[in-house]
């Protein structure tokens, strides 16, 4: 039960998730956790009802904003006062951008898959004779399988998901350390996963608000619901649609750059488009797949 709550708090009631012995630390709530444990039980261990009492309680549903009393009386959220907030985990970021812009695969079960990796990470540390020397990388429907299907090579993991701080394995980890890089923001910006999840997302907004720059506005809100689930504030929208003109005028005098961004990807571009128009609104996309809102949870 400590590590489902830590799975949706970012910090279980004992904080030291791997120690319950008399060097791990006390629970800040003792009788939640015997009540936890009770209810689960009860539910005849299911853990998707679980979830499910734990995501839709009050106090996951707070808000996450910190108050200055908030920091000064609770500053580590062990009492509770705020919802969680933090990064979600590696495979989890991949999957969103995936879903947000429609290309997450549904289907369940099968082998693993090998999607995007930067070229030569096998060969650098393979041996003559292994049969992982070399990537072959999926095509298709295998390229956006979900991040738990991924194929795994322990001597050289997926370096997206390395980044991200995902465990390369080698021992087991109870909790995962959250760290935040200068490296990770270039992935989300430039990982090639990313990047056509971004102009798949800027595809689907196009050609569902099709028509005159009068349109910006719903295509902006669009975005927003697909990747937070709420529309923007007024404030918001100013911001991203300061960027809109330069990034418009940059396409249009600069083709050959539209069809660089353009050609990311396996999933095929619809020659319906305006190839300059997608580029901007694939830049607009890719921008606002970056905010803290979207990366976090």
């Amino acid at each position: 039960m400590n590590r489902f709550w830590q799975e949706i708090f970012g910090t279980g009631l004992v904080a030291s998730s791997g120690d319950f012995g008399v060097a791990g630390q006390l629970p800040s709530h003792p009788e939640l956790l015997d009540f936890l444990a009770l209810q689960f039980e009860a539910e005849h261990y299911d853990v998707r009802q679980f979830f499910r009492l734990m995501v839709t309680s009050a106090t996951y549903r707070q808000s996450s904003v910190v108050t200055a009393e908030k920091l000064q009386f609770d500053p580590e959220n062990r009492l509770l006062s705020r919802g969680p907030r933090y990064r979600m985990d590696a495979e989890m970021l991949r999957d969103m951008a995936l879903a947000a812009s429609g290309l997450l695969s549904r289907k369940i079960g099968g082998p693993s898959v090998k999607p995007y990796q930067p070229p030569g990470v096998w060969e650098a540390v393979a041996m003559p004779e292994s049969n992982t020397r070399n990537y072959q990388e999926d095509s298709g429907e295998n390229l956006y399988r979900r991040s738990m299907y991924t194929f795994w090579k322990r001597a050289a993991p997926p370096a997206s998901m390395e980044i991200l701080n995902a465990p390369n394995r080698e021992t087991c980890t109870v909790r995962r350390e959250r760290t935040n890089t200068p490296l990770q923001a270039l992935l989300f910006l430039n990982d090639p996963q990313f990047v056509e999840a971004a102009r798949h997302l800027a595809q689907k907004v196009l050609l569902t608000c099709q028509g005159e720059s009068s349109m910006e506005f719903d295509r902006v809100q669009c975005m927003a619901l697909h990747l937070i689930s709420r529309p923007f504030s007024a404030e918001e929208l100013c911001a991203i649609q300061e960027s809109l003109p330069s990034l418009t005028k940059f396409y249009r005098t600069h083709p050959e750059e539209a069809e660089r961004l353009l050609s990311v990807g396996r999933s095929p571009v619809p020659e319906s488009l305006d190839r300059s128009e997608l580029a901007t609104w694939t830049m607009v996309a890719n921008i606002l797949m970056n905010l803290d809102e979207v990366l976090c949870k």
